[in-house]
């Protein structure tokens, strides 16, 4: 796809500096960039490439302006600018309607969904127009998949379950298996307790791979609208998500935890459950919330690496802290005594 700088500016705005005739066809970075491509500058660290770069055209805040040696379009917020214009360029090529001789479909579907090969849908399950289902992918009775939604080979979306429109959920992920609940009898043996409640998934979410999202024991699991799961999450039983929060890899999320709007959780974080986080929360890659969070705000509780035997010895005097605040306030004591007798002795 090829496309004129003042095709750019007509659709997403912001002010063209240099010939708006020139064309581009992809996007790319500042030092990689050749003739036909576009790149953008959002990080001043990389504003040293910006004289350099053999882009057609570069994407930039105002006070960069100045500093470029191509055609520009200028805009207050590059990298959401650069996000648009890089999902107009690269939209994803649809499958064609129609279902693989191979799937094996017991609902009655619009004629406009695309279902691949080996495919299982069960009776009952509702697919809006548009729909598309890769390849051996599992989506068990009673299932709604959401208009313009798109399953990628291998996604599994259990009975009962609800994705809303205009999901993209990556291979592997698992929708609606059942959370992680047991009570325990009289000799030590754990009883399953059955998980009846869905998963309900709102519009313009997207779920990275491997993602599992458990439904809820007897309430539903609710994912709500336009919210971004990175691949390798656990979002156990009866979890709520805000809507536009957005996760990153390898986060765990413990049953009936509920998170705000808004909210960002970085890399490895873990959530432990029945905990509530406000809207607006940001927590930081690695942190274990292990209480809830009623303000809007950034949290941090990960602690820098250190070679082994250091971190030994530094987490070894952790253990004797309230030994050592005990002291501490002690000798404050003992010195306002004597700073006490010391004024009284020379008044």
């Amino acid at each position: 796809m090829s496309v004129r700088l003042d095709e750019i500016v007509a659709r997403y705005g912001g002010s063209l500096v240099g010939d708006g005739g020139l064309t581009v066809s992809d996007i790319a970075t500042l030092a990689a960039a050749a003739p036909g491509q576009l790149s953008f500058l959002s990080n001043p660290k990389y504003r040293s490439q910006l004289a350099l770069t053999k882009a057609t055209a570069v994407i930039l805040a105002p006070e960069f302006a100045a500093l470029c040696p191509v055609a520009a379009i200028v805009t207050a917020q590059p990298y959401l600018y650069f996000a648009r214009v890089a999902q107009w360029l690269n939209a994803p090529l649809r499958p064609a309607p129609g279902i693989h001789a191979t799937a094996v479909v017991e609902s009655a579907l619009p004629a406009s969904v695309a279902i691949g090969p080996n495919t299982w849908i069960g009776e009952g399950v509702s697919l809006g127009e548009d729909v598309v289902v890769g390849a051996n992918c599992s989506i068990g009775a009673g299932a709604t998949i959401g208009a313009g939604s798109w399953l990628h080979a291998n996604v599994t979306v259990y009975a009962g379950c609800a994705v809303g429109a205009r999901a993209v959920i990556h291979s592997a992920a698992v929708i609606g298996s059942d959370g992680f609940g047991f009570a325990r009898d009289e000799q030590g043996a754990w009883i399953k307790i059955p998980q009846t409640g869905r998963v309900l998934i709102g519009a313009d979410v997207e779920i990275g791979a491997g993602t599992t999202i458990d439904r809820g024991a007897l309430a539903d699991t609710v994912i709500g609208d336009g919210v971004k799961l990175d691949n390798q999450i656990q979002v156990g039983h009866n979890v709520h998500i805000g809507d536009h929060t957005a996760i990153a890899g390898c986060v765990g999320i413990a049953g009936s935890a509920s998170i705000g709007r808004r909210c960002t959780v970085g890399g490895g974080a873990v959530i432990l459950g029945h905990l509530q986080l406000a809207d607006d929360v940001h927590v930081s890659a690695g942190t274990l919330v292990a209480k809830s969070i009623a303000k809007p705000g950034s949290y941090t509780g990960t602690v820098p690496f250190l070679e082994h035997e250091a971190w030994l010895k530094n987490f070894a005097r952790l253990r004797h802290l309230d030994a050592m605040a005990d002291k501490i306030r002690a000798l404050e004591a003992r010195l306002a005594e004597l700073e006490t007798h010391r004024l009284s002795q020379e008044g």
